[in-house]
């Protein structure tokens, strides 16, 4: 006798979270208690809350040069975002990418002083693919160490943060140490390799405006958001290495190399990383020095927790991010009692409410919002 097949109905609970609560809303909420916690900070010390707000909304948004230079931390914080993120969709920390960013910035200036003579077009993409190449390459070896012998990334990416700094110390002053400055700096990159600036830009279609460090890297960066989302989103390789950070035997029972996509991705990550000389020394200082990355790289993790690790947030964290930097220099030079750690206040604030209390008013939220619990009917098969 053969059984029929029939359906059971049982009863069942589910979590019905819509895109933007997590995406949009919850972000948004976070962001607003960092900014608020911020301000009850700056009241505490006595500065005029409405003339301090007026001064950082001013001096990031209120001008054109405030803007470029928004536009231009924005750009940094778009590269080190992306790295830090791509590496969290594979569960991985990559606290690196000051080092990394300093190996990228030093394959920049190798490019740019050992050739002579080279189009501005050639020598650009030299230096993309040098930069690429020195941050992987940082990159690789706790990426190796972690897939293979187990070490902690988080370890072994601080300390070669420190191997980075003393090598560059080194590199300026020894090999590449300039010889007409006595400070540990490079010589002044050749003028034709410089990346053109928004004013120079401006000057090509009659209009003047003043000079700002603002350079065409920003679109290298907008590319490398729409690279990454395809890569992560619409490839076998971003597949499998979504599979691995969210549940590691799933990938190995699917027969995913493991090994290979750490390797891979930590390498990806302190390629997106090293881009930041791009804009800090070719579109800038125009010659390496020891403070080019002045945080940006640890600023990432910020970011890529701001934008929920998706690259359409991480454009929007790093305005945000831009918007800060530039405001807060502004209040520091125009408020004698604050200083330029106001914007590391402001950013250890965010990764504390966008971070370690990032769910704290999630349930009041989802009650508010009548987001939550709902039931439905499961059917299975027997």
């Amino acid at each position: 006798m053969v059984k029929s097949k029939r359906s059971l109905v049982s009863h069942g609970v589910v979590k019905v979270e819509p895109w933007w609560f997590n995406s949009l809303l919850l972000p948004l909420v976070n962001i607003c208690l960092a900014l608020l916690a911020c301000v009850v900070v700056l009241w505490l010390i006595g500065i005029d809350i409405i003339n301090g707000i007026e001064v950082m909304f001013f001096g990031a948004l209120g001008q054109p040069e405030g803007i470029a230079y928004t536009l231009f931390y924005a750009t940094n914080f778009i590269f080190s975002g992306l790295g830090v993120a791509l590496a969290w969709h594979a569960g991985l920390f990559n606290i690196g990418g000051e080092g990394q960013a300093t190996l990228g910035g030093v394959g920049i200036t190798v490019a740019c002083l050992s050739l002579d003579g080279w189009s501005f077009g050639s020598l650009f993409v030299l230096a993309v693919m040098l930069s690429a190449l020195f941050g992987a390459a940082w990159a690789f070896i706790p990426g190796w160490l972690n897939a293979y012998r187990g070490s902690h990334v988080v370890i072994t990416t601080i300390l070669f943060n420190l191997l980075a700094a003393a090598l560059v110390v080194y590199l300026l002053t020894g090999p590449m140490k300039s010889s007409v400055q006595m400070a540990a700096v490079s010589e002044v990159f050749p003028q034709a390799y410089w990346l053109p600036t928004l004013d120079v830009m401006a000057q090509w279609f009659g209009i003047t405006i003043e000079r700002n460090p603002l350079n065409i890297s920003l679109f290298w960066a907008l590319i490398c958001c729409l690279i990454v989302h395809v890569y992560l989103w619409h490839s076998r390789l971003g597949y499998e290495t979504r599979l691995v950070g969210q549940n590691m035997k799933a990938a190995l029972f699917a027969g995913v190399n493991e090994k290979k996509i750490i390797i891979i991705t930590m390498m990806l990550s302190g390629m997106l990383v090293g881009f930041i000389g791009l804009n800090e020394l070719l579109g800038n200082s125009h010659q390496l020095h020891a403070e080019f990355v002045s945080g940006f790289g640890f600023a990432g993790i910020a970011v890529a927790l701001m934008g929920r690790s998706s690259p359409l947030g991480i454009i929007a964290a790093s305005i945000l991010f831009g918007v800060i930097y530039q405001g807060g220099s502004e209040l520091a030079f125009s408020v004698d009692s604050v200083g330029n750690d106001i914007i590391l206040l402001i950013q250890g604030l965010i990764v504390l409410f966008c971070g370690a209390l990032e769910k704290m008013l999630k349930p009041t939220l989802m009650r508010v919002f009548k987001v939550g619990v709902h039931k439905h009917h499961l059917a299975e098969q027997r």
